[in-house]
């Protein structure tokens, strides 16, 4: 097996690590962020408004570091910056 095929080895199975590993953290801070959202509505349910803005901006944040990590692992896959230095 060749340099080229080894790094493109390499390269498919950190992508696939950073897409797991960027969906499962995200995955557990959303669950745990809207649970204590209804934690919060549920001791004070007057809040309802502020506690659902809060809830949707954190959320976004969270989603974003998820779609991050999904535009990394295509970089890694179709457009490896790497891939000049392992050719030479």
């Amino acid at each position: 097996m060749n340099d080229l095929h080894l790094f493109s080895l390499a390269s498919t199975i950190v992508a696939g690590l950073v897409i797991a590993l960027g969906v499962f953290f995200p995955a557990l801070a959303m669950g745990r962020a809207i649970a204590a959202a209804l934690d919060a509505l549920a001791r004070q349910p007057e809040a309802e408004k502020s506690i659902s803005r809060t809830l949707f901006i954190g959320l976004a944040m969270i989603e974003s570091l998820a779609i991050y990590c999904l535009v990394v692992a295509l970089i890694i896959l179709f457009r490896n910056p790497l891939l000049e230095y392992v050719l030479r």
